[in-house]
């Protein structure tokens, strides 16, 4: 597929339907450099989404005053679509997003998973991936950290909070978090980032 993502055609994805829907004409040729590493590292399927979704809000709000909203775009996409979000807050934003006749369920229907990013990769523009093993070691070591950092973070915030509203009592603290491995074949007991360093436990030290 060329990088002329609006064609008269009738589009097949729901990727190439937001392309086209928000203006987006050089996404295709984007997405596919940034899985692809070309000139940088490689970025996973969940990146791609967010900064996919992050585009397309950014072209909402093109046509309104964007400065009233704090945080910039990324900001809003997270207020809009994490988890860890409270209602209230996703709430504000929302009504925010109203006020400068914005439809806000019309917006996040139109945000797409990763697994919509891979089918219009994959199928839409016909592109093969393979990974070496370096790349998918280097990404299962960035996954559990990104899972382990925010672990951190939502303790740290969870214990202020009760601390603050004297349900714990607490003086200074940090929160730490290892993550490890035990094997039941072999007996090995370590760390994730040295099971992953070692790539593998001591099951197969003898073959």
């Amino acid at each position: 597929m060329t990088d002329n993502e609006t064609s008269n055609d009738e589009p097949r994805y729901k990727v190439q339907k937001i392309i086209q829907q928000y203006d987006l004409n050089s996404m295709g040729t984007e997405l596919e450099s940034r899985w692809l590493g070309e000139g940088t590292e490689s970025s996973s399927l969940r990146d791609l989404a967010a900064y996919f979704n992050c585009e397309v809000l950014k072209s909402a709000l093109s046509d309104t005053e964007r400065p009233q909203f704090n945080g910039g775009v990324k900001n809003i996409y997270r207020l809009l679509t994490d988890d860890n979000v409270s209602r209230g807050e996703q709430i504000r934003v929302q009504k925010s997003l109203e006020r400068e006749d914005i439809n806000v369920e019309r917006l996040t229907d139109d945000f797409v998973t990763h697994q919509a990013i891979h089918t219009y990769l994959t199928k839409g523009r016909d592109i093969e991936k393979s990974e070496s093993t370096g790349n998918r070691l280097k990404s299962a070591r960035k996954t559990i950290n990104r899972l382990r950092s925010r672990l951190i973070a939502v303790s740290e915030t969870t214990l202020s909070n009760l601390r603050e509203t004297d349900v714990i009592t607490l003086g200074s603290f940090d929160v730490f978090v290892n993550v490890s491995v035990h094997c039941a074949d072999c007996g090995s007991h370590m760390s994730v980032s040295e099971l992953l360093t070692n790539h593998g436990c001591e099951c197969n030290a003898d073959d």
